[in-house]
């Protein structure tokens, strides 16, 4: 048992550094990817908070949704990580992959970590932009310790949601429809622009089981609040749907080739 851990730990370091590697050779997809989430700051947060028509409490409207266009992006980032799993697939890489000796789970695990370090790239130029825009954010390093934690946690468990998907309906085209349909509803049914106080009742209980709610929640008390109350909860259901989804993820991986 041991041993299968440790086996799977390093081989998901090394399909992770291989990702990375890729990643580094060509960075235009990080470059592109940051395109919407500065327009989302800087063209719909900006025009939203001089209408100031969203309760918000004590904070600003920028300081408000910077966390849930943070979370917006390492979401858009990890939900299609499941065109590489076909990509990989129509190239024969992926049947080579399986047939080597490397644990399922340690394939699952290398991708949900190659995201996650996308997601934080992108955390990064959110940063950044934020800084531009001055807009007061809470960055001490128990705070960045903890935005690290929970991008790595919602970025793998979108990872692991795309890779089902992409075990389900074979061909990019109609996974980028199916990525599309899920992660748009997600993110409006959240936390990530408005207060879920202001939402329908109905509205409110499909954002009180979104993970991408807990998302939100978690950066928006570390980076804006300060306020941990929550702080732990969040982490839980994210480390609980993170792991479910990993096993799950791991089960339908190879199906991806039938």
């Amino acid at each position: 048992m041991l041993n299968y851990i440790l086996q799977t730990i390093t081989k998901s370091y090394i399909m992770a550094k291989m990702e990375i590697v890729k990643l580094l050779h060509d960075p235009t997809e990080l470059i592109t990817r940051a395109v919407q989430p500065i327009l989302w700051l800087g063209i719909f947060g900006e025009a939203l908070s001089k209408v100031r028509a969203i309760p918000t409490g004590d904070y600003t409207y920028l300081q408000f949704i910077t966390p849930g266009i943070l979370t917006q992006s390492v979401v858009f980032v990890a939900i299609f990580y499941g065109l590489s799993v076909i990509w990989e697939r129509d190239t024969g890489i992926l049947q080579k992959i399986l047939v080597t000796p490397t644990p399922r789970l340690a394939l699952v695990w290398g991708k949900m970590i190659s995201a996650s370090v996308r997601g934080l790239a992108q955390a990064v130029i959110i940063f950044l932009f934020a800084i531009i825009l001055r807009i007061n954010l809470n960055l001490t390093f128990i705070s960045v310790a903890g935005v690290v934690l929970i991008v790595l946690l919602g970025a793998s468990f979108f990872t692991g949601l795309s890779m089902i998907i992409a075990s389900i309906v074979k061909t990019r085209e109609r996974f980028m429809g199916i990525g599309q349909v899920i992660t748009l509803p997600l993110f409006f049914a959240s936390n990530a622009i408005y207060p879920i106080s202001i939402m329908p009742e109905w509205l409110q209980i499909v954002a009180k089981v979104n993970p991408l709610s807990y998302m939100v929640d978690g950066l928006r008390a570390l980076i804006v609040s300060g306020n941990y109350s929550s702080l732990p909860l969040d982490i839980f259901v994210l480390f609980f749907a993170t792991f479910f989804i990993s096993l799950l993820s791991t089960y339908m991986y190879p199906k991806v080739v039938i």
